[in-house]
């Protein structure tokens, strides 16, 4: 749902990058208490993994695609703040150096997909996980987060449009449009999301944000019957640390940017698809990088997709990763 240049007037567009860019800002200051030299890089991490599975358009109905937005899944891996972050860095390097989602929209792609995907997914997943514990109740809580996430980003894209959109729409058809092809698109998204976080679980516990006190303290007793409890990465098993974690995972981000990627629907996404349909396609301006030779994930340049998806999960990984650890707390976390 990458907003493209010339769907909004300059008022939306600028008010729009004023909020994002307050978000931001008030995000920077909030990722410092949720990231430390422990878990700093798995923000890279999710940005990277965010930034791939993006390349990885999926068919939901005849002639229409969707892919992940990802706002709901950081928010659960890594934190509300540090998740919009994440999201921002994604959308901040698909917009300069591969011509997805257009400049002058750039405030406007992240308010919707950064900062409202994150409040709603997050504020979903919440709410179940206060009523419900244990591993289940957070795969199954992260499914409805990133679902209702979706739909939710789709509604404030419309709404957006009926107050300074550059074509006249009829608002109640669009946001019917709009909505209903993305809560197909937010089941997929649902599915990726509990699947993720589910995988996380499953090894690191104690990396799920979302999940903070669910690894129980390993308890050793000592032959004079005192008791020690072990926190943090040690009560999980992982004497190694995180660095292997990262390190896999980045493995995994990779052969999804490089192969998995030209297996891509290579349909028309949600928004792209309602635009054509309802008349205000034409009003998409030509990027200003659209020329690049990495625009268009490569095919612009001849570069095979793949590659493309290589150099852009290694240049979010390094912007993510040091935007993390420029923020992070020099305290170093040892609860789960």
């Amino acid at each position: 749902m990458h907003v493209p240049d010339g769907f909004f007037n300059a008022a939306v567009s600028i008010s729009a990058g004023v909020v994002a860019a307050a978000g931001v800002a008030v995000c920077l200051r909030g990722a410092r208490r949720e990231l430390d030299d422990r878990t700093a890089p798995m923000a890279g991490l999710v940005a990277a993994f965010i930034f791939a599975v993006q390349m990885l358009n999926f068919p939901v109905a005849a002639g229409t695609s969707g892919h992940l937005l990802g706002g709901a899944l950081a928010a659960i891996l890594v934190g509300p703040y540090t998740g919009v972050l994440c999201v921002a860095v994604v959308l901040l390097v698909q917009g300069l150096f591969f011509a997805d989602g257009g400049l002058t929209a750039l405030g406007v792609n992240i308010t919707i997909m950064g900062i409202v995907t994150v409040l709603v997914g997050w504020g979903v997943f919440r709410l179940i996980t206060r009523f419900a514990g244990g591993k289940g109740a957070i795969t199954v809580a992260a499914f409805l987060a990133a679902l209702i996430s979706v739909p939710a980003s789709a509604l404030a894209f419309t709404a957006l449009f009926a107050i300074g959109g550059t074509a006249p729409i009829d608002v109640g058809t669009v946001a019917a449009a709009m909505g209903g092809v993305h809560v197909l698109i937010g089941i997929g998204e649902g599915l990726i999301t509990a699947v993720t976080v589910g995988a996380v679980l499953a090894v690191r516990p104690d990396l799920v944000y979302g999940a903070a006190g669910l690894a129980k303290p390993l308890v050793l007793r000592g032959a004079d019957g005192s008791t020690t409890e072990v926190e943090g990465e040690q009560a999980v098993g992982s004497g190694a640390g995180v660095r292997p974690f990262v390190l896999g995972g980045i493995g995994v981000t990779l052969i999804l940017a490089g192969v998995v990627s030209f297996f891509a629907s290579s349909s028309p996404d949600g928004l792209e698809r309602v635009a054509e349909d309802k008349g205000f396609i034409d009003q998409a301006a030509d990027h200003l990088f659209g020329t690049w030779a990495l625009a268009d994930y490569g095919e612009v340049g001849g570069i095979p997709v793949g590659v493309a998806g290589i150099i852009g999960v290694g240049l979010t990984l390094l912007v993510a990763a040091g935007v993390a650890y420029a923020v992070r707390s020099r305290k170093v976390r040892t609860e789960a």
